[in-house]
């Protein structure tokens, strides 16, 4: 019985007669990838090489989350009380808004806390104080380690007859 050969298996063969597959970047080598058992495998390397951030593609209440536990060290860099007071005050609208968006599914959705703003600025006050006090105790061992005379150095050898 004779096999009966498609169009697409028909395009195939002539092309590796013509040698169009000769050469080709990766010829003889193993598929990347086959001994991982990710099926997302795709997805993130996409993202990697498009450069995009994975959390992006999170549902907002888990950024919200992440961004919860953050606090107060992420607040470090605000210079004033009331810029942190914006700031948090600013994350618990958002965090607001999420718990008024429609939930979908027959879960129970998930909701990111709201912040206590004033234990919380209490919490930045002593970091901040703490960060002020490590960098003092850092620029004063730096200034006596400056201020202390250098040793000369004994060489290894020594002249002699001088």
């Amino acid at each position: 019985m004779a096999f009966h050969e498609s169009w697409v298996e028909k395009q195939i063969r002539e092309a590796q007669e013509r040698g169009e597959f000769d050469n080709l970047p990766g010829a003889g080598k193993p598929l990347k990838g086959l001994d991982d058992p990710d099926p997302d495998w795709w997805v993130k390397k996409m993202m990697a090489r498009e450069g995009l951030d994975p959390s992006d593609a999170m549902p907002s209440v888990m950024i919200l989350r992440r961004e919860h536990a953050s606090f107060p060290e992420s607040l470090l860099d605000v210079r004033t009380e009331d810029g942190v007071r914006e700031v948090l005050r600013e994350y618990n609208l958002r965090v607001l808004d999420d718990r008024r968006r429609p939930a979908f599914g027959k879960d129970s959705p998930i909701w990111a806390p709201t912040v206590e703003v004033e234990p919380m600025v209490e919490r930045w006050r002593v970091l901040r104080a703490e960060r002020a006090a490590a960098a003092e105790a850092a620029v004063a061992a730096a200034a006596a380690a400056v201020s202390e005379p250098a040793q000369p150095r004994k060489r290894w050898w020594q002249r002699r007859g001088t």
